[in-house]
């Protein structure tokens, strides 16, 4: 006996074949998983907590006991670019003396050094390096405008330690408003979702579903101020708020100890400038706002990290950029500059009118000139200025005199300051702010 199939018969059997091989499984949060999970990293730290109740104190003191206790935390990260730099939560990372990174799909556990941090976001840039030749696997970053409400979402790190977690939601609330100037981040600054975020959760990642990175997770919300359970309430700091705090922390006006004078767009590609600083080597080599840059030296950069590190590489040397202007490609050649030979005390000086030495505590005023701004405030020498602009002084001259230089014309800056004061016999410390505008 024979059959004879018929062409239309033939071409459903195949059809029917080709469906058996297709796996009804895979689909896009299966691969937005497989595509974001090797940049995900288990955050391992151990630091040391001071005692501070009295009585702990003395009882620890005549046991001849340690004077701290050893503190071991668990968070999450994920890395931003292939050289080794990741992010995490400041949270995860605040006090530790060692910081142990591990890829949830790998074996070989990284020592991590802390970057910079930036504890009013919340968001810290951490350091592993690589073996030689080898690249880690970096997650693209999102477009900070491109959040769709009730969008799935999921979340990925290392909850309760349990390692290579994901869950899935979807983005609840957006950013409800933009913090203003120098209000703490909080609830209402922070995108919601009801993916399940727990504790070792913070400074993961939450991701779309084309596996790119739309915030860091930061909290959860167990109950009410009343005490009442809450379920399916967790938040992230906006990709926004995360670029915002990266150009901050990394900013590529300065390279190393030298000057450039320009910022590039973090999270963006090609990169465009996004300021130039006036009397800078970048702003005499002609580059302007909205320029973007095509290549340094012949190689081009991909990352705003890579960017600093091309210009870095070269800084001794002269540094050829070709951007790209409206239709137009330009190329632009400069030289850096070393900062100590701007950024100093002579520029404070003639900033505010004071000379400033820096010491464990914030920077003391040795001198005031006179018809200064310094003068007109009522600001006198020894005087300790041990914050400014509400956050903790800048680490040496330098960065006093940079925080200075990037103030606008008539842009205040507020020193919080600390004297001495003599009153009926006693020594009397007293605190002040003071508002001065640089000239």
């Amino acid at each position: 006996m024979s059959f004879k199939l018929s062409t239309s018969l033939l071409l459903c059997l195949c059809f029917a074949a080709g469906a058996q091989e297709t796996d009804i499984r895979r689909d896009a949060t299966v691969n937005a998983v497989e595509q974001v999970m090797p940049s995900v990293v288990n955050i391992a730290t151990k630091g040391k907590k001071p005692v501070r109740d009295v009585f702990d104190q003395f009882q620890r003191q005549m046991l001849n006991q340690p004077m701290y206790d050893e503190v071991v935390s668990q968070g999450s990260g994920v890395v931003i670019d292939d050289s080794g730099y990741l992010l995490t939560n400041f949270h995860v990372i605040n006090g530790a003396d060692e910081i142990q990174v591990q890829f949830v799909n790998g074996t070989n556990i990284y020592e991590a050094t802390v970057v910079k941090t930036d504890a009013k976001t919340d968001v810290a840039l951490l350091k592993i390096e690589p073996r030689p030749g080898q690249k880690f696997h970096a997650i693209k970053m999102a477009k900070e405008d491109d959040l769709l409400l009730g969008e799935t979402v999921l979340a990925m790190g290392n909850p309760l330690g349990l390692g290579g977690s994901v869950t899935k939601g979807i983005l609840s609330s957006k950013s409800r408003v933009a913090p203003q100037q120098g209000e703490a981040l909080d609830l209402p600054n922070w995108l919601q979702t009801d993916a399940p975020i727990n504790p070792g959760n913070s400074g993961g990642p939450l991701v779309d579903l084309r596996g790119e990175l739309i915030g860091i997770n930061v909290a959860v919300l167990n109950e009410t101020p009343r005490g009442e359970p809450v379920q399916g309430i967790g938040f992230a700091i906006p990709i926004r708020l995360v670029e915002n705090a990266l150009s901050e922390i990394f900013p590529t006006e300065y390279v190393g100890s030298y000057w450039f004078g320009a910022r590039v767009k973090v999270g963006s590609y090609p990169l465009a400038l996004t300021s130039v600083q006036p009397d800078s080597p970048a702003g005499k080599a002609g580059l302007k706002v909205g320029d973007v840059v095509m290549q340094i030296n012949g190689k081009v950069p991909k990352t705003f990290i890579e960017f600093g590190n091309l210009l870095a590489s070269s800084a001794q040397k002269r540094i050829s950029i070709t951007y790209k202007r409206a239709d137009s490609v330009q190329e632009a050649t400069l030289r850096l500059v070393p900062e100590t030979t701007v950024f100093n005390a002579e520029l404070i000086r003639e900033k505010l009118g004071l000379g400033v030495e820096r010491n464990s505590y914030g920077f003391i005023i040795n001198e005031v000139d006179p018809n200064s701004p310094a003068a007109d405030a009522g600001l006198t020498p020894n005087t300790l200025i041990w914050a400014v602009d509400r956050q903790t002084p800048p680490d040496d001259i330098v960065g006093f005199a940079k925080l200075l230089y990037a103030k606008r014309k008539g842009e205040s800056v507020l020193l919080h300051v600390l004297n001495v004061e003599r009153s009926g016999g006693f020594n009397i410390l007293r605190r002040n702010v003071v508002e001065l505008i640089p000239r």
